[in-house]
């Protein structure tokens, strides 16, 4: 025989003798068990100590056994229980609580974990619902249970009777409360409470306002609270001010007035007549308080004027409060009716003379109207007055008032004061007593002003022309009543040319401008001045153009010196202003070629200055668009023009040194020509090993450094559950942006090592996370469980399974699996037909995996 063939006779002879010990072995059985046919739990020496952990996890307590076997098996591993069961005694003999009586389940897991029996988790809620405060203490047992789990009570009396008892506000045990608390009372807290009180003290309308306010009341604690109304309501009986309940002695019964309405109103007052007595047409709105108190009931007055003063203001026939008469209506009426009324005429218009004839006859005056009946000598006599032809009275307009002229006795005689229409003077006294002379066509038309007489000289004078002129034809403006009408003089001169300065030393000389000749005298400036105007050469004022109106630069003072408003050829500001005064600075006493803009005057400034050189930059000419006339420096300048400065280059725009440090030439006008330094002595994160763009805009605003804008997607996507952090960069960063792993397991290597279920690092899934999970959560994950393991999404296990527990039965251990728990492959005699004649075939699953790790037959 061959070595090989040797060998192979050897290993066979080998599974044969393992085969044979494999299938005597009874403690346990290991055929009929699940055990595999490889031994893989037994070392080579006498099969014993060994190792097994197919099919009961060992965690928590009971891996203190671990290695213990006669623990559970004492020797028999055979009917050794695989569930809580095994405890049935500690289930049956704990009676703190009593766990059989309470039928617990006998599942220990429901409460106790591996790891000790107590603290055991337990609901409660299945045997008391631990609601509101209850749920405050749901974790301290104690607190209910004092230790004994067996009889503590389950109605609110059972634990709270001590609290009814001691309850002395109110006295719950005195009032005969229920001792079912939840009639008032929730879980939530004692108080505020819920409380029938209608059973004690009915409470009705204002009363039913305040039903859930118990404070209101029992500020002062349930026992004593009075059940009267001044019981509770004497506070407010003494601070009633209207009306003043205490002052006028109203009793303090309030039901005597008041109901429970809400702001103790409607009331009534039965004990009025007490106060004030009610009658006469009074009487009618002895129900309606509101008609003399309007809401107030202190100051209500108790005299006619008090509550008729509207009644005595309104009255117009008469009118009470024009004519003024006395507010004691008691002098005139009655309370039974305003009418008939007496009156006592003489205190208003006394009756005398031709009047005292119709004392009686009131209709002769008054016809019916007290209001408008006039009590002057017009008011009554106008129509005698407007008939009166000889004078016109109307026409002459003399007084309506009858006795400046005529008595009440009768109208003629009568009286006439002359000067009261027209005072007769200088020429006209000499005709005073000549009334024909004025009055010759009678004295209605007689006119009394000087045109109404002299409009015939006003309209034949020439020199000057008054009519032409436009002079008034008042001739009292010029002339006085003296014969010839001189004296005049023209007060008026101003309106027609006004004379003042040098010109007021020739006001009284009108032969030195007029010539005796009044008409055609000039009254401008040019019109006498021409001359001067046009024979000035310094300025040439005819070239110049300036004005012909002199007044716009000399006075009527002299000609020189003379203001002159320079702002009309070139406003002189700021500096220019300093040196408005000194001509000779710009002119050099020419005043005809000097320039008006600010590089006729300032082009070698331009030209010679370097910093920055102006010329070169190519700056405007017009230097007022960087400068002033104030100073040359500091100067306005448009930087927006060559550089924007915003944010916080904005914060530095009036500091120029801060960018140009005094040298306005070369300065760069690019984010990195100023902060390449920041940008490479940046190291978190490292700017310029990351390669980031040294255009700072990219990131950065120009209102501070920090925080930045980055777009993270170019560098490492945030997706998903990363979107969520993606503004908490110290997150994933923790301040170092410097060597954060832009992979799955670099960041999350913890949480691959620490799962469990199933175990990552045992069954060497890649560290890839994408391969199973997405970015948005790690559960639900994807899993190829056909190309990494075995095939259940295909093949001849697609549909033959439901629950990942169907083949893992230990669902706390992926590694565990079963294959002989299912549809034929539980039928080991079947099985066992089917792979007759197959080496070293076994029923259990690791035998079953290890020859169709496909799932093939």
């Amino acid at each position: 025989m061959c070595l090989l063939s040797q060998r192979a006779y050897q290993h066979a002879q080998y599974l044969l003798d393992a085969t044979l010990d494999f299938n005597a072995s009874l403690n346990p059985n290991h055929k009929t068990g699940i055990f595999n046919r490889l031994c893989p739990c037994h070392t080579t020496v006498g099969w014993s100590p060994h190792l097994y952990s197919q099919v009961l996890s060992i965690a928590g307590a009971h891996t203190k056994i671990a290695n213990d076997c006669a623990a559970c098996h004492n020797g028999n591993y055979t009917n050794t229980p695989n569930t809580c069961g095994l405890a049935n005694t500690d289930y049956n003999i704990t009676t703190n609580p009593n766990h059989k009586t309470a039928q617990f389940s006998t599942d220990c897991a429901t409460c106790h974990t591996q790891n000790v029996w107590s603290p055991s988790t337990f609901n409660h809620n299945n045997f008391y619902p631990l609601l509101g405060a209850h749920t405050k203490i749901a974790n301290d047992c104690a607190a209910c249970h004092n230790g004994n789990y067996t009889n503590t009570p389950n109605t609110c009396a059972g634990c709270h009777t001590a609290d009814y008892n001691t309850t002395t506000n109110p006295n719950h045990k005195t009032a005969k409360l229920s001792t079912d608390c939840a009639t008032c009372h929730t879980q939530n807290v004692w108080s505020p409470s819920t409380f029938n009180h209608s059973t004690f003290y009915p409470l009705t309308v204002a009363h039913a306002t305040i039903a859930n306010n118990c404070i209101q009341c029992h500020a002062n604690g349930y026992v004593n609270t009075p059940n009267t109304c001044n019981g509770c309501h004497q506070s407010d009986f003494n601070a009633s001010l209207n009306p003043n309940h205490k002052t006028l002695g109203i009793s303090s019964e309030c039901a005597s007035c008041h109901t429970t309405a809400p702001g103790w109103s409607p009331a009534s007052f039965p004990a009025h007549n007490q106060f004030y007595t009610i009658a006469g047409a009074h009487t009618k709105i002895a129900n309606d308080c509101a008609a003399c108190h309007n809401g107030n009931y202190n100051t209500t007055p108790n005299t006619c004027a008090g509550c008729h003063t509207a009644d005595y203001n309104g009255t117009t026939n008469p009118n009470h409060k024009t004519a003024q008469f006395s507010t004691d209506c008691a002098t005139c009426h009655t309370q039974n009716v305003w009418s008939p009324s007496t009156f006592n005429h003489n205190n208003f218009y006394p009756l005398l003379g031709a009047h005292a004839k119709i004392a009686n006859d009131c209709a002769a005056c008054h016809n019916g109207n007290y209001t408008n009946t006039p009590n002057t000598c017009a008011g009554c006599h106008t129509a005698d007055y407007n008939s009166t032809t000889n004078p016109n009275h109307k026409t002459a307009k003399l007084s309506t008032d009858c006795a400046t002229c005529h008595t009440q006795n009768v109208w003629s005689p009568s009286t006439f004061n002359h000067s009261t229409f027209y005072p007769l003077t200088g020429a006209h006294a000499t005709i005073a007593n000549n009334c024909i002379q004025c009055h010759a066509n009678g004295y209605v038309n007689t006119p009394n002003t000087c045109n109404g007489c002299h409009q015939a000289d006003f309209n034949a004078s020439l020199n000057p022309n008054h009519k032409s002129l436009g002079i008034s034809s008042e001739c009292a403006s010029c002339h006085t009543t003296s014969p010839g009408w001189s004296p005049a003089s023209f007060p008026v001169h101003n309106q027609f040319y006004i004379i003042a300065g040098a010109h007021t030393k020739i006001a009284n000389d009108c032969a030195a401008c007029h010539n005796g000749n009044y008409n055609n005298t000039p009254n401008t400036c040019a019109g006498c001045h021409t001359a001067d105007y046009n024979g000035t050469t310094n300025p040439n004022h005819k070239t110049a153009q300036f004005s012909t109106d002199c007044a716009t630069c000399h006075t009527q003072n002299v000609w020189s010196p003379s203001t002159f408003n320079h702002n009309n050829f070139y406003p002189l500001l700021g500096a220019h202003a300093n040196i408005a005064n000194n001509c000779v600075v710009c002119h050099n006493g020419n005043y005809n070629n000097t320039p008006n803009t600010c590089a006729g005057c300032h082009t070698a400034d331009y030209n010679s200055t370097t910093n920055p050189n102006h010329k070169t930059a190519q700056f405007s000419t017009d230097c007022a668009t960087c400068h002033t006339q104030n100073v040359w420096s500091p100067s306005t300048f448009n930087h927006n023009n060559f550089y924007p400065l915003l944010g916080a280059h904005a914060k530095i725009a009036n500091n120029c040194a801060s960018c140009h440090n005094g040298n306005y030439t070369n300065t760069p006008n690019t984010c990195a020509g100023c902060h390449t330094a920041d940008y490479n002595s940046t190291t978190n994160p490292n700017h310029k090993t990351a390669q980031f763009s040294t255009d700072c805009a990219s990131c950065h605003t120009q209102n501070v450094w920090s925080p930045s804008t980055f777009n993270h997607n170019n560098f490492y996507p945030l997706l998903g559950a990363h979107a969520k952090i993606a503004n908490d960069c110290a997150a994933c960063h923790n301040g170092n942006y410097t060597n954060t792993p832009n992979t799955c397991a670099g960041c999350h290597t913890a949480d691959y090592n620490s799962t469990t279920n199933p175990n990552h690092k045992t069954a060497k899934f890649p560290t890839d996370c994408a391969s199973c999970h997405s970015q948005n959560a790690w559960e639900p994950a994807t899993f190829n469980h056909d190309n990494s393991y075995f095939p259940i999404y295909s093949g001849n296990h697609k549909g033959e399974w439901n629950l990942c527990t169907d083949c893992h039965l230990n669902a706390g251990n992926f590694s565990s699996f079963s294959c002989i728990n299912c549809h034929e492959h539980n039928n080991q005699t079947q099985v066992k037909n089917d792979h007759k004649g197959v080496n070293g075939y076994q029923y259990n699953s690791n035998a079953c995996y290890s020859c169709h790790p496909k799932g093939k037959s």
